[in-house]
């Protein structure tokens, strides 16, 4: 098996199949080479053994709240944190804790964007 082909498992155990093929799809006519980009992030992910999945899906989700104008990412990572199995508890108090940090528009962004997950699932 190659690197792109473990990065898609891992991408689709992740985010799931479906969400997975999007990004696929979304960049087939414009950009593949980014989808090959992202394949192999996680295939790298899942060869570097310091940090499990939960833990890289923490710092996912709170760096993509600290950006801003990320939902599109963000709603993917959320559905990735929880498939994880990271709680909406833990990802809800992932938020509250960048408060100081980040401040509120950005919170509230991604709290409402945990919510329409949250209701999906």
């Amino acid at each position: 098996m190659d690197k792109y082909e473990s990065g898609l498992q891992v991408r689709e155990a992740v985010i799931g199949k479906e969400a997975s093929q999007s990004v696929s799809d979304s960049l087939a006519d414009i950009a593949p080479i980014l989808d090959q980009k992202t394949l192999l992030a996680f295939e790298e992910a899942k060869t570097r053994d310091v940090l499990d999945m939960k833990q890289r899906e923490i710092i996912t989700i709170t760096a993509l709240l600290a950006q801003g104008d990320t939902s599109s990412q963000l709603r993917i990572h959320i559905q990735g944190a929880l498939n994880v199995g990271i709680t909406r508890d833990e990802i809800t108090e992932t938020f509250v804790h960048c408060l100081s940090y980040v401040g509120f528009p950005r919170v509230l962004n991604a709290v409402s964007i945990a919510k329409e997950v949250f209701n999906k699932r």
